[in-house]
């Protein structure tokens, strides 16, 4: 079967300054590899086989280094949108051309210990929705819970919320429909979080729920446990 992952990475990543003044954040150092190695390889164990890999800031680097894929058995493809950020939906938006009927969006700079290919296979078997989001109970531990789940539906999302209510998180890993991009006007700008907001608010995204924490390398900490998370397992 054919999977279709779509990894955003295309950020200035400011927080992890000076370290990505010349290195994009998906080639910093982890556990003694670029960080996109263990991203494409945690991909292709799940099945996926083919990426579309969204960048910008230093683009040309990344390109560099993944080429087309075949040292992770994938095919990858670019899609580069310059040093001007699109924002993450922008960047999609940008991507269309490459875009499978149903693909699953992930980020240049998170980890996830699941399956990735859970939210696609929940997708395909639903066509009552138009996207699938992982959700980790996260209750405010790792970073600022953002969702409303039923466990089945997310009945509500809402970036920068103080709700107690909202007591998952986007866990990083959302199957969507290539329909919902392509609506969207040629040169759209801004983040996935309106559209998940959107499909949310209507009815039309389902959850799974993750079992397991979330590594993210956007700031020296994050960066630092996932290091030690990898250590441990290899």
């Amino acid at each position: 079967m054919s999977r279709q992952a779509v990894v955003l990475a295309g950020g200035l990543a400011l927080r992890m300054r000076p370290h990505t003044l010349h290195t994009p954040k998906v080639l910093l150092d982890v556990a003694g590899r670029p960080f996109v190695d263990w991203l494409l390889e945690r991909l292709a164990a799940c099945g996926t086989t083919e990426v579309v890999l969204c960048v910008g800031h230093l683009g040309a680097r990344v390109r560099e280094h993944v080429g087309g894929g075949a040292q992770a058995g994938l095919r990858v493809i670019v899609s580069d949108e310059g040093e001007e950020p699109r924002g993450t939906l922008g960047a999609l938006r940008l991507a269309l051309p490459h875009l499978a009927p149903e693909f699953l969006v992930t980020y240049g700079d998170s980890y996830l210990p699941f399956d990735y290919a859970s939210p696609l296979d929940a997708l395909s078997r639903h066509d009552d929705c138009d996207g699938v989001m992982s959700v980790f109970a996260n209750a405010h531990r790792w970073d600022a819970s953002n969702v409303l789940t039923d466990g089945e539906w997310v009945r509500a999302y809402e970036k920068g919320t103080t709700d107690p209510a909202f007591d998952h998180i986007d866990y990083g890993a959302l199957a969507l429909r290539r329909a919902v991009v392509a609506r969207l006007p040629e040169g759209h700008r801004g983040g996935l979080d309106v559209l998940q907001r959107e499909l949310a608010s209507t009815r039309r995204l389902r959850a799974v729920v993750a079992r397991e924490r979330f590594f993210e390398i956007g700031s020296p900490a994050g960066l630092s446990s996932l290091a030690h998370h990898l250590e441990g397992r290899t």
